[in-house]
């Protein structure tokens, strides 16, 4: 069951389509103190499961014990881009020892294939074969899974007509309709008919929104758009995914319309969460509510995480700002708890949809991770 609510919390509009929390997940946050909270909304990169390459610039590093450290005292609440079950399974049992032993969250980018690799998705995509696409995505499901992984950053659904950006690999090219099927299949392929199972993977359309029209076919540059096109060109293919079923989503890095969009609430909240009635998690893209510094919108650190959580940024990825400065912020009343809230609901509420409160173990299992290799 949805419903569209706005809570007024502290003069803050609060809300937008969210999913009816269970019992369970609301008893969690009666129980859990404000740096639970905070953590529960804090994702990094694993190290205890490294991969070997840096993809990112070094963020926040710490190692692999102060992160079991964080994970036992409830700090942390996802960690991308490790593989192997075996690390996996140690930092899930640290998380089984926090004090609420809620499960954590493992994610990756898998953008076009795990172990068996597949065409880049525009080279997929001129295929023009949509179940095609969800047959690959189905594939790699199953392969990522069994690496024990949860969630992938995937599939990119940026409409991309400069081909001067480097990204237009990621997606499926320039025609609007052509990205609406293939982000519907592709979110279709990776989760498959049931969440819970151990070979679903949930899938994230990314970047909302409007990323692909960057000035210049410029990495990072700014967007300027007008209402008409982001609508007609730019809203649709993640619209598709998420009727699909998506159950997160990732913003983009840019500014819009000179609002950067982890500060940017008309889209992450009106437009997203109130018009498009997504009730997933939208977490930022990799350090980017630290960078609103630099857009020059923040004063600090902690301004910067109070402008991302007001606008509907549910996880911070990677800065730690979340982490460091949520607590501090309710207390000092420059964040109303609602909001936090909202957002600890929605996190608690993706795990216990893919099962992980009931099998905090699932898709972690050496035998399929051995059947895969």
């Amino acid at each position: 069951m949805l419903k569209t609510s706005l809570l007024a919390a502290g003069g803050i509009l609060i809300g937008g389509a969210t999913r009816v929390a269970s019992p369970r997940v609301e008893e969690l946050i009666a129980r859990m103190t404000l740096a639970e909270k905070a953590g529960q909304l804090s994702c990094f990169n694993d190290e205890i499961r490294p991969v070997g390459a840096v993809f990112n610039p070094v963020v926040s590093p710490r190692g692999a014990n102060a992160m079991l450290a964080d994970i036992r005292a409830g700090q942390i609440g996802m960690l991308f881009n490790g593989y192997g079950v075996a690390g996996a399974r140690r930092a899930q049992a640290a998380a089984l020892e926090s004090r609420l032993r809620i499960p954590l969250l493992f994610a990756a980018d898998v953008l076009h294939g795990c172990r068996t690799i597949f065409p880049i998705p525009l080279a997929e995509a001129a295929a023009f074969d949509p179940d095609l696409s969800r047959r690959a995505a189905r594939a790699v499901a199953q392969e990522t899974t069994a690496s024990g992984i949860h969630w992938t950053f995937a599939p990119m659904v940026d409409v991309a007509r400069d081909q001067r950006w480097g990204r237009v690999a990621e997606g499926a090219g320039e025609d609007v309709l052509l990205n609406c099927l293939l982000a519907a299949a592709r979110v279709e392929g990776f989760q498959g008919p049931d969440l819970t199972k151990p070979d679903a993977l949930l899938a994230t359309p990314k970047h909302f929104v409007g990323y692909g029209a960057v000035r210049g076919g410029m990495e990072y540059a700014a967007v300027d758009m007008s209402t008409a096109e982001l609508r007609e060109t730019f809203v649709p293919p993640f619209a598709a995914a998420f009727t699909a079923g998506a159950g997160a989503t990732m913003a983009s890095f840019t500014d819009f319309n000179g609002v950067p969009v982890s500060a940017n609430r008309p889209l992450l909240t009106d437009l997203l969460r109130a018009e498009l009635g997504f009730d997933g998690v939208c977490v930022s893209d990799y350090d980017a509510d630290r960078e609103l510094i630099a857009h020059g919108i923040a004063a600090d650190e902690a301004d910067a995480a109070r402008l991302a959580i007001l606008a509907g940024i549910d996880m911070s990825m990677q800065s730690g700002l979340y982490q460091r400065h949520l607590p501090a912020l309710v207390e000092d009343g420059r964040v109303p708890i609602a909001a936090v809230d909202q957002a600890v609901r929605r996190v608690l509420t993706l795990k216990e949809r893919l099962g992980l409160f009931d099998d905090p173990f699932r898709s972690l299992d050496r035998h399929a991770e051995r059947r895969e290799r």
